[in-house]
């Protein structure tokens, strides 16, 4: 792996792929410097999956440029998929297969490889090596497609939804892993529409949506650039206009999502002040108030106008 931290392991410019009459990306443009995990962050039908298929190679785009690895996807596939580990949103190995055998299978695949007993262990597999495929838990099966990802020690990890339909725990368990290829300053990119995910495991995050890259930066420069300040979510015991709340002192926007109201604030205390004042006024009740910094779900918002989970 390179040890240029300022290193470029993908430069994506200009990226465009169409599908029929559908603009599935829309001339994107960013790059990935080596050693750094970095998150395209987006709702489903976005762009994450065909942006990440044509950096593996699977899509041909229809404009812009990519560089992997210093290669060209589309012209040196044989070559970089020796340099790649790729984790699709779903593995499906054949039922009779045993953990040991699937591994010392993709370990063929390649020129140069890990060590099977080496991945059994890093990836909590050891007590599962003779099991079938289809003996194994979720978890288990997607630590098993983690596994699989770098059986060739990949320059580059490639990871579409690591974590979607895992419980709680589940994903913390995969967390835990992607947080180890950080240490281990392992290239990665993850997709994912879980703002929580990238914002706990991401340098920095692409947001897309629609096909196009809406904003771009660490998490914390995003929020902080995204001017929302403190974010309170307010339950009512009646409903209340959200354009007058908006107009409360201190108060920059609100929003009304599924009957409770999401204000940001430029100061938490007048913006507080102001509402009990104005509910008072109104014969109205706070029934709950929660006080939190924005989130990339804010900017998100702010520049779509909706939820990336609407």
């Amino acid at each position: 792996m390179s040890n240029e931290a300022n290193s470029a392991v993908v430069r994506v410019e200009g990226l465009r792929k169409h599908y029929g009459d559908i603009e599935a990306l829309r001339g994107i443009t960013f790059e990935i410097k080596a050693g750094e995990v970095f998150g395209l962050l987006g709702p489903n039908g976005a762009g994450k999956t065909t942006t990440i298929e044509i950096l593996e190679g699977l899509r041909l785009p229809d404009g812009g440029t990519v560089t992997v690895c210093g290669m060209d996807p589309a012209r040196e596939p044989t070559a970089l998929k020796e340099r790649i580990g790729a984790q699709l949103q779903a593995t499906v190995l054949p039922d009779k297969i045993r953990v040991e055998e699937a591994l010392a299978l993709y370990a063929g695949f390649y020129l140069e490889s890990a060590p099977v007993e080496l991945l059994l262990e890093q990836f909590g597999l050891v007590e599962k090596r003779r099991a079938f495929y289809e003996k194994l838990s979720g978890g288990q099966k997607q630590r098993l497609a983690l596994a699989l990802a770098l059986v060739n020690n990949p320059e580059l990890v490639l990871l579409d939804e690591p974590t979607v339909g895992l419980d709680a725990q589940l994903r913390r368990d995969i967390y835990a892993l992607i947080e180890r290829f950080r240490a281990e300053r392992r290239t990665t990119l993850l997709t994912t529409h879980y703002i929580e995910e990238a914002e706990r495991l991401c340098d920095r995050v692409a947001i897309l949506d629609h096909g196009q890259l809406i904003a771009l930066g660490t998490p914390r420069e995003l929020v902080l650039n995204s001017g929302k300040g403190t974010r309170l979510e307010v339950s009512l015991a009646q409903p209340a206009s959200p354009d007058r709340l908006k107009q409360l002192d201190a108060v920059s926007d609100c929003r009304e999502v599924d009957g409770r109201y999401f204000l940001h604030a430029q100061s938490t205390a007048v913006a507080v002040a102001a509402l009990l004042r104005f509910l008072e006024a109104e014969g109205n009740a706070l029934l709950d108030l929660h006080i939190a910094p924005p989130t990339l779900e804010d900017v998100f918002v702010e520049m779509t106008g909706r939820r990336i989970e609407d």
